[in-house]
C-alpha cells in the first residue's frame, strides 16, 4: 500500500498554513498582555486572570472547529460540496448560539469568576472589566472557531492564516488606539480586541457565504443539522475536558513542591503549549486529508495517508526534542532570574524533548480519528486515560521530593504516564478497523 502521489505535499500545503494561523491567535493575548502591562502591576494582573477564563472558554470550545471540519471534509469527498456547506452552516449557527449564551451566562457572573482566583480588589475589578467586555466578542470568537473549522474542511488553510494575521495586526493597532491615545485603560484592550475578532469573524463568514451561494447550499439554519452538530461536538468537548483536567492535576500537584517549582511549571507548560502548536498543524493536516479520503470511500487511500502523516508527526517531534535539548540549559534564563528555577526548568525540558517523538505520534492519531468522525471513542479514550494518570499524579504528590526533582518526576507522569496512555489507546483504535468508515455523513 503506496501513498497518493503528491501526498506529502498536500500534507505540507495544508499543515504549514495551519501552524501559521495556530501561531497568530495566541498573540492576541499576549498583545493585551504587553500593552496593560504598562499601566500597572495591577491592570496587568487582573488582565491576567481575566485571559485564563476566556482561554478556558474558548479552548473548550475548540470542538466546534474539530467537528465542522471532519463533517464537511467527509462531504466534500463524496462529492457532495452543497452538502458540506450545510453542515459548516450548521456549524456556525452553533457556535453564534453557544457564545451568545456564554455571553448571558458569564456578563452577570463575571465578578464572582474573577474572584474566585483570590486576587486583591483592584485585581478583581480590572478582570472583571475586561472578562465583561471581552465576552460582548465570545460569539465572534466562536464564530472564527467554526469558520475555520469550514474551511479546513473545504482543505482551504490558507484563507484563516491570512485572516489571523490580518487580524493580529489590527489589534495591535487598536489596542495601542484605544489603550495610549483615548485612555480607556483595560476596556480598551478588551474593545480592540472584540473588534479584531468581530471582524475576523464577519471576514470568515463572507468567505463561507460566497461558497454556499457558489455551490447552491441553503443559508437558512436546518435544526437537523444544528443537532447533528451538537451531536458530533458533545464527545469531542468531553475529550478536551479531559486534557484540560490532566493539565489542571499536574499544575496542582506542582504546588505542592515549592514556589520555585511551580514557577519553574508554569515555564515548562507555557514551552509545551507552543510546542504543541507545531505538531496540532499535521494533527489539522490529518483530519482534512482523513475526512477527505474517507467520504470518497477510499479506505486504502486513508491508510496510506495517516501512514505518511505519522511518519512527518514522528520526525517532526524527534527535531523539536533535538532544538529542546540544545536549549534546555539556557532556556530557563529567559524567564527566571532565580538560579533555583533555572535549574528546575532545565531538567525537566529533558524529559519533555524526550517525549516529542511519542507526543508527534499522539497529536496526529488524535486528528485521524477526528477527521474519521470517532468522537466517542476519542471522548471516552480521554476519560480512560485521565483515570490512569491520575494514580501516577497522585504518587508523585505524595512521594516524590520537592523542587526541580519533584517536578522532573512529575513531567515523566505527564509525559510518559498521561502521553502513554494516550498513545495505546488511540494505537489501538488505529491499528483496528472500527474508525474506517467510509462514505458521506448522513
Amino acid at each position: 500500500m503506496t501513498a497518493p502521489p503528491g501526498l506529502n505535499a498536500d500534507i505540507l500545503r495544508l499543515a504549514v498554513p495551519a501552524l501559521g494561523a495556530l501561531l497568530a491567535e495566541p498573540t492576541f493575548l499576549l498583545v493585551d498582555a504587553a500593552i496593560v502591562g504598562h499601566l500597572g502591576t495591577a491592570q496587568l494582573a487582573g488582565v491576567g486572570i481575566a485571559s485564563v477564563i476566556l482561554g478556558t472558554l474558548v479552548g473548550l470550545s475548540v470542538f466546534l472547529a474539530y467537528g465542522t471540519t471532519a463533517q464537511v471534509a467527509r462531504s466534500l469527498g463524496a462529492g457532495d460540496t452543497a452538502r458540506a456547506l450545510t453542515f459548516g452552516i450548521a456549524g456556525l449557527y452553533l457556535a453564534v448560539i453557544i457564545g451568545c449564551l456564554v455571553l448571558w451566562v458569564g456578563w452577570p457572573l463575571a465578578p464572582q469568576l474573577v474572584g474566585w482566583f483570590g486576587g486583591g480588589p483592584a485585581e478583581t475589578g480590572f478582570g472583571t472589566t475586561f472578562l465583561r467586555w471581552s465576552l460582548l466578542g465570545m460569539p465572534a470568537m466562536l464564530a472564527v472557531l467554526a469558520a475555520t473549522g469550514v474551511l479546513r474542511g473545504l482543505q482551504d488553510t490558507r484563507t484563516p492564516l491570512v485572516v489571523a494575521v490580518v487580524g493580529a495586526i489590527v489589534n495591535i493597532g487598536l489596542n495601542l488606539l484605544l489603550v495610549n491615545v483615548f485612555k480607556l485603560g483595560v476596556a480598551g484592550s478588551a474593545i480592540g480586541t472584540v473588534i479584531s475578532q468581530t471582524g475576523m469573524a464577519l471576514a470568515l463568514l463572507t468567505v463561507v457565504v460566497r461558497a454556499a451561494r457558489r455551490d447552491g447550499a441553503p443559508l437558512a439554519p436546518h435544526a437537523g443539522h444544528i443537532r447533528g452538530a451538537v451531536r458530533t461536538g458533545l464527545p469531542l468537548f468531553l475529550r478536551t475536558v479531559t486534557l484540560r483536567a490532566a493539565i489542571i492535576v499536574t499544575t496542582v500537584v506542582a504546588t505542592r513542591q515549592g514556589v520555585a517549582a511551580l514557577a519553574a511549571n508554569q515555564v515548562v507548560t507555557a514551552i509545551w503549549n507552543f510546542l504543541a502548536l507545531g505538531l496540532d498543524a499535521l494533527a489539522i493536516a490529518a483530519q482534512a486529508l482523513t475526512g477527505k479520503a474517507l467520504g470518497a470511500g477510499d479506505g486504502r487511500a486513508a491508510r496510506a495517508l495517516t501512514r505518511a502523516v505519522l511518519r512527518w508527526g514522528v520526525w517532526a517531534g524527534v527535531v523539536i526534542g533535538v532544538v529542546v535539548l540544545v536549549i534546555h540549559a539556557v532556556a530557563g534564563s529567559a524567564f527566571s532570574p532565580d538560579p533555583e528555577v533555572r535549574a528546575a526548568v532545565g531538567a525537566t525540558l529533558i524529559v519533555l524533548a524526550l517525549s516529542q517523538p511519542l507526543a508527534g505520534c499522539v497529536f496526529v492519531l488524535d486528528g485521524v480519528l477526528i477527521g474519521a468522525g470517532d468522537g466517542v471513542y476519542l471522548a471516552w479514550a480521554g476519560v480512560i486515560t485521565l483515570l490512569i494518570y491520575l494514580p501516577a499524579a497522585i504518587a508523585v504528590a505524595l512521594w516524590a521530593p520537592g523542587g526541580a526533582a519533584g517536578l522532573v518526576w512529575l513531567w515523566i507522569a505527564f509525559s510518559g504516564v498521561f502521553m502513554g496512555a494516550r498513545a495505546a489507546t488511540l494505537g489501538l483504535r488505529y491499528h483496528r478497523d472500527r474508525w474506517l468508515v467510509t462514505g458521506a455523513i448522513r
